[in-house]
């Protein structure tokens, strides 16, 4: 991944197999997001898009903190004017433009502040170790979430639980993050969150078939944003066209030979 010229990257770019891995990395300044940064983060999720080749993401972050949140000195004039321009070639860094196909782990620990919930809402399954701390503290700031929280919160978490933390700005932490849903899992007992990141997205990438995967992301953005009876009608045309790739295939001669099925994205 390409930096801004003159400027060290802020997002690392890494693959592991069919795995890209996506680092925040600014850890001097608790990976708070500048414009580079954010810039960065869209390029990362743009590749995460467009490239077959890969069948699952990671989001994590070097140092000891997830993020801080918004570097208010090099963003507040963005957000004076509106918000952030998304690069050619690049996706929403929050995730909020459209449908995404190919599935995101992210891990979280240390300081989880503002933006920072906002990206783990936007991914798909989350974890965070022990010593995470959460807030979303815009409304203390005088503005409140733009990044999703406001609609992803509640529909992860519930009204109450959503609120509770939106509307005071206190943290909060991981036990709590993974007693109302905003995370799945707490590592402890020395275990990191990237580690456990990075084991979620090898059982997704080594073992499911990726057009599987694809159409099961697919058509439970479906239910949700057109309801049950537009999911409904699309599972019988998809499951034919996966029967008939040649994954469909492998799958069903690997379960005949008993043995672990070996896919190839077609």
């Amino acid at each position: 991944m390409s930096a801004t010229p003159g400027n060290a990257a802020t997002v690392t770019v890494e693959r592991d197999g069919h795995v890209l891995l996506i680092g925040l990395n600014r850890p001097a300044k608790r990976n708070a997001f500048t414009r580079q940064m954010i810039s960065e983060l869209s390029m990362a999720y743009g590749l995460l898009e467009s490239d077959e080749d890969v069948w699952c993401g990671v989001l994590f972050s070097h140092g000891d903190h997830f993020t801080g949140g918004l570097d208010m000195q090099d963003v507040g004039a963005d957000l004076a004017s509106g918000g952030f321009t998304v690069p050619e070639g690049g996706r929403d860094p929050w995730r909020r433009d459209g449908t995404w196909s190919t599935p995101l782990v992210a891990a979280a620990q240390g300081w989880v502040m503002t933006a920072g919930i906002e990206l783990l809402l936007a991914a798909d399954i989350r974890v965070a170790a022990e010593d995470s701390r959460f807030s979303q503290l815009e409304v203390r700031r005088g503005i409140y979430p733009f990044g999703g929280a406001t609609f992803r919160f509640p529909r992860e978490t519930g009204w109450g639980n959503a609120m509770r933390w939106i509307l005071t700005g206190e943290e909060f932490s991981a036990a709590e993050a993974h007693r109302i849903g905003l995370i799945q899992e707490v590592l402890a007992d020395g275990a990191t969150a990237i580690g456990r990141a990075k084991q979620i997205a090898r059982v997704i990438s080594e073992r499911s078939a990726p057009l599987g995967v694809r159409a099961a992301l697919a058509s439970a953005h479906q239910a949700r944003e057109q309801g049950d009876a537009a999911a409904i009608a699309q599972l019988e045309p998809d499951l034919a066209r996966l029967t008939a790739s040649a994954d469909g295939a492998e799958g069903v001669k690997s379960f005949i030979e008993r043995r672990a099925a070996v896919f190839t994205g077609r």
